[in-house]
């Protein structure tokens, strides 16, 4: 039994869309920053995406689950936590130590790991429309689900070996927002599993 409603549930996605608009494109300006950071490599670029990923944990943490999605569910703030421990394991292993070293190349990894990008910028909005959930009513990139399914799809690009821990609180998640696709038919949340499936496979073998 889940403490609100679906139509609570999808009423907090349109307060919080129409509260922070326009700052939708500057999130996924940053994903795409964090694309071409990867693509066009420097020295920095391994703090720098690591960076980005920390803005948009963090930014979940804040903006939705503290901000809007604790009004209907107390666990919220429990998220809240979870994906600002998130943004931190980035600040420290990206940024402070510079452990993390992103690279295209050709692989099934990297294969696998551009998939789940475009998915998440892509094919999820598209999907979330087509299930009859359009904006400002729908999740936007920048929340918890899409926000997961791209850090996996970018922690597909590490070189190894890197901190595991880095995937932790995103396969964490997976299984939490998982259950939007069986509880609240948010079909396109489904994808978790397969985001979670490669996590654990990099994981087990980096």
């Amino acid at each position: 039994m889940l403490p609100f409603t679906s139509d609570q549930f999808f009423g907090v996605f349109r307060a919080y869309n129409e509260a922070v608009w326009p700052a939708q494109f500057f999130l996924v300006a940053l994903a795409f920053a964090a694309l071409a950071i990867i693509a066009f490599p420097r020295r920095w670029s391994g703090w720098g995406v690591s960076a980005i990923l920390a803005v948009l944990w963090a930014w979940s943490a804040i903006a939705y689950h503290f901000a809007f999605f604790a009004s209907i569910n107390p666990l919220a703030y429990v998220f809240a936590f979870v994906s600002g421990a998130g943004a931190l394991i980035f600040v420290w292993h990206g940024v402070v130590r510079r452990r993390l070293h992103f690279r295209l190349t050709r692989s099934p990894r990297v294969a696998v790991g551009v998939a789940l990008v475009v998915f998440a910028l892509v094919l999820y909005p598209v999907w979330s429309v087509y299930t009859g959930h359009s904006f400002p009513s729908m999740p936007t990139f920048g929340l918890p689900c899409p926000t997961t399914i791209f850090t996996i799809g970018l922690l597909a690009f590490l070189v190894p070996p890197f901190p595991r821990s880095t995937l932790m609180v995103p396969v964490l998640w997976c299984l939490i927002g998982v259950q939007a696709a069986f509880l609240l038919g948010v079909q396109q949340d489904l994808s978790l599993l397969a985001a979670a499936a490669v996590a654990v496979v990099l994981i087990a073998r980096p």
